[in-house]
């Protein structure tokens, strides 16, 4: 949300909320004084918390260099990875008098200005500004031309647009070609965004973050490549090296899943029909001739290892609904702009996808279309090592039904090999996992089927589940590393420590057949690890919201200490007068399942008064959405510190928990956990007295605007004002793909009873509605349908229309 839009929207709820209290003490919340102070919070705070995003480097020996805040100054350390002792990585005078020289300045040793450094075979790299130097064992310093420098040159891509939460991370372009070349940023919908021009010869650090795209052309337009701004600062040096691209005469078996095993033959479609081109005669033939615009043959091919047979997926083709909105006022342009898209909503007709196993000889083999009804989706097509079979992954429609299916390549009939059918739904979008292993014997597959996430595995012959990897009141959240040879899985997973926030993020190694997890982690916060070079050792990063990060080194075999790299402090981020967030537990609807949250308090606040609550809710089921790494601001900071007490919860409906902690949201989106959230609330209340529980807010938007309209509408007895920004207040109204998942197929008369507009006569309390005029996520019609319900139902409410 841009940062305009937002200070505009905690505004309004701060304003919406005085006006709902009657008590006029309560009017002192948000001074003009607080509106001037909070923006500039964020700068102020910036920078004060050492060694929260570490630069590290393995060295040739595999010994670590660091770069460590230590009070004021910046120090280079290299530690040991046999002992864990550490020693200057240089000598930092040394080098400050020769950078000095060499930059014709003066360099203080205590704050050398290295925005990057590298550690090679026998020196370490260093970027200052748009320089490169090396520092060779003996402390020689020496500048190095770029062009020489491989590591640095970001190779071009395919991609077309910006990844969003990535590092911040400089990027350095160096124009080599003879004319002025034109910078864009690609942003996260593929659209150009101009950062001026470079000239010939000239060289430009831009301020960016990893996995954002920049494109450069020259002066007639040409694309001279595209760059993804890597984990660590980069130099782009013009022109770009080209991608290699295999010989056209001399394929590979990995350029594309089109190419037969024996290389021999390329699929490809051609008017919506397979065909096959012979690569040693350079000619075509058609494969099929039945496929059509309305059932066409799709470019998603499999062979077989003896390059006999190809399979793909035939689609029948469904209508697509169109959803279309008016731009008043586009840019450019005083006539208002009608625009279409295709946006399909639940119970829409979708595409529905069959399995097709094409002989180079004989007739098409596909399976009778009754075995298999409702298909949402057919992925993972692979063939047996023998040939004899195609296996697939089969996600049923509703999302109540996951099957690995294996189908026989001379009659087409299905043999089911594992059956995912639990009684609400399979989180297929976070909670898959299917890997082959011990020669395609075994697999290992991801399933709920105890209660809790964890690891299965089966025998792909006949189906058998043979026992369960992992076990516990915890659950995995993804795969990491499969490691063949030594029969071992490396997995994240949340809640194997019981003393801790059961959402923290944690990683385990355990072997094939199961047995004692051995555990990598175990500081209490979330985790991150980073292997190094040769894999025998990791660096683990851990945080709270109110823990500063904790860099440890540790050793692959056994998870055991090398040395802490660093640990973090806030001592200079509380002296300028920053307060962590509160982390508060207490039981949900149930009175026994802990339910996690936390508080931000303002940073003025003497403890003495009062504060009115406001709930910063999201409670989309497809994660969980409470910080829990340390961030020295976050969007609830602001709106805490115009004087209310901002509380963020996880309530029950809620990923990565239980099962039946996150089944409480099926079919059942209207409940947002607010059994839970209050219950937090009023436990939060009785050790924080100043909670004044009888003057609570929400806000949220999309999913959490839905929340945001639904405090009202279920709770007005505890909520007294909601600001709801782009909600989808319908299910039936929002896309199908995140609705179905959690609603369920066929539409039934839970959609109308968890609907915000069929609910809308029983508002109470103050409302104000946002939406976006040209919004592509949710359908702005989401909004204005609980508008039209409203004044039916004779509600006052206001509402704020986003123009553009």
């Amino acid at each position: 949300m841009p940062t305009a839009r937002l200070r505009s929207l905690l505004s309004l709820l701060a304003l919406l909320l005085i006006s709902a209290v009657t008590d006029r003490s309560v009017l002192a919340q948000g001074t003009a004084e607080d509106y001037r102070r909070v923006p500039e919070l964020r700068e102020r705070w910036r920078g004060l918390a050492p060694n929260v995003d570490l630069t590290v480097e393995f060295d040739a020996r595999g010994n670590l260099i660091a770069q460590i805040q230590e009070g004021p100054t910046w120090q280079f350390v290299r530690i040991s990875r046999t002992t864990g002792e550490r020693t200057p990585a240089f000598d930092h005078a040394v080098i400050a008098e020769q950078l000095g020289a060499a930059l014709e300045r003066e360099i203080a040793a205590a704050s050398l200005p290295i925005d990057r450094f590298w550690a090679g075979d026998d020196r370490l790299t260093i970027l200052v500004g748009d320089r490169v130097f090396g520092i060779s064992a003996e402390n020689e310093l020496t500048e190095l031309a770029l062009e020489s420098i491989e590591d640095f040159v970001v190779p071009p891509t395919r991609a077309v647009r910006s990844r969003n939460g990535g590092r911040r991370m400089p990027l350095l372009f160096i124009n080599g070609t003879d004319g002025e070349v034109k910078l864009d940023w690609l942003d996260t919908s593929g659209n150009p965004r101009s950062y001026g021009t470079i000239p010939a010869g000239g060289r430009t650090t831009q301020g960016t973050f990893s996995g954002h795209l920049w494109r450069v052309t020259d002066a007639n337009g040409t694309e001279l490549g595209r760059f993804r701004t890597p984990n660590t600062p980069g130099v782009v040096v013009l022109p770009a090296p080209k991608t290699e691209e295999a010989d056209r005469d001399t394929p590979r078996r990995d350029r594309s899943p089109a190419l037969s095993p024996d290389l021999r033959y390329r699929a490809f479609i051609r008017d919506h029909n397979v065909w096959l081109r012979d690569l040693d005669s350079s000619t075509s033939r058609a494969v099929t001739t039945d496929g059509n615009a309305g059932e066409p043959y799709l470019n998603r091919f499999r062979w077989s290892p003896t390059s006999t047979r190809v399979a793909t997926i035939r689609e029948k083709v469904a209508p697509m609904r169109t959803v279309h909105f008016v731009e008043a006022r586009p840019d450019g342009d005083h006539n208002p702009k009608l625009h279409a898209f295709n946006y399909r909503k639940p119970g829409d007709e979708i595409d529905v996808p069959r399995v097709v196993i094409l002989p180079l000889k004989g007739e098409a083999v596909t399976w009778d279309a009754k075995e298999i009804e409702h298909s949402w989706s057919i992925t993972r097509l692979e063939w047996t090592a023998d040939g004899s079979e195609l296996t697939f992954l089969d996600d049923a429609r509703g999302h109540r039904r996951v099957q690995w299916l294996a189908m026989n390549a001379e009659t087409g009939a299905l043999r089911t090999i594992i059956d995912e059918a639990p009684a609400t739904f399979v989180d297929y979008a976070q909670k898959r996992y299917l890997q082959t292993i011990r020669g395609g014997t075994q697999a290992i597959w991801m399933s709920e089927r105890s209660g809790w996430n964890h690891l299965w595995r089966i025998d792909v012959a006949t189906g058998e589940v043979l026992g369960a990897i992992t076990t516990g009141d915890w659950v995995v959240r993804n795969v990491i590393e499969v490691d063949d040879a030594r029969e071992q899985i490396v997995f994240r997973a949340c809640g194997p420590h019981a003393d801790q926030d059961p959402v923290h993020i944690h990683v385990g190694r355990v072997s094939f057949d199961g047995g004692d997890v051995t555990w990598l982690t175990d500081g209490d916060g979330t985790h991150r690890i980073t292997l190094s070079p040769d894999e025998t050792t990791y660096l683990a990063r851990y945080s709270r919201v109110d823990l500063p990060p904790v860099l440890e080194w540790r050793r692959v075999r056994d998870g055991s200490l090398i040395a802490e790299v660093s640990r973090g402090s806030t001592a200079a981020l509380e002296e300028a007068g920053w307060r962590a967030p509160v982390r508060f537990t207490a039981p949900g609807r149930d009175g026994v399942t802990p339910i996690w949250g936390h508080i931000f308090f303002p940073s003025t606040d003497t403890g003495k008064g009062s504060l009115p609550v406001v709930e910063n809710i999201y409670a989309g089921p497809h994660g969980q959405h409470v910080p829990k790494e340390f961030r020295t601001w976050h969007s609830s900071r602001a709106l805490a510190e115009l004087g209310f007490a901002v509380v963020q919860i996880d309530g029950m409906g809620t990923n990565w928990r239980s099962k039946a902690f996150h089944d409480v949201a099926w079919k059942n989106l209207g409940d947002g956990g607010f059994p839970d959230r209050i219950a937090w609330m009023r436990a939060a209340a009785e050790k924080y007295p100043a909670l004044d529980l009888t003057c609570v807010g929400i806000y949220g938007g999309s999913a959490g605007g839905q929340n945001a309209l639904r405090a009202l509408l279920a709770h007005g007895n505890f909520y007294k004002v909601a600001v709801a920004d782009c909600g989808c207040h319908d299910n039936r109204v929002d896309k199908i793909w995140w609705n179905e998942l959690w609603m369920s197929w066929p539409i039934g008369p839970h959609y109308e009873e968890q609907s915000n507009v069929t609910q809308a006569h029983r508002l109470e309390g103050k409302l104000l509605l946002i939406v976006g005029e040209v919004d592509r996520n949710v359908d702005p019609a989401s909004t204005m349908q609980v508008v039209d319900a409203l004044i039916d139902a004779d509600k006052d409410f206001d509402l704020l229309v986003m123009p553009g």
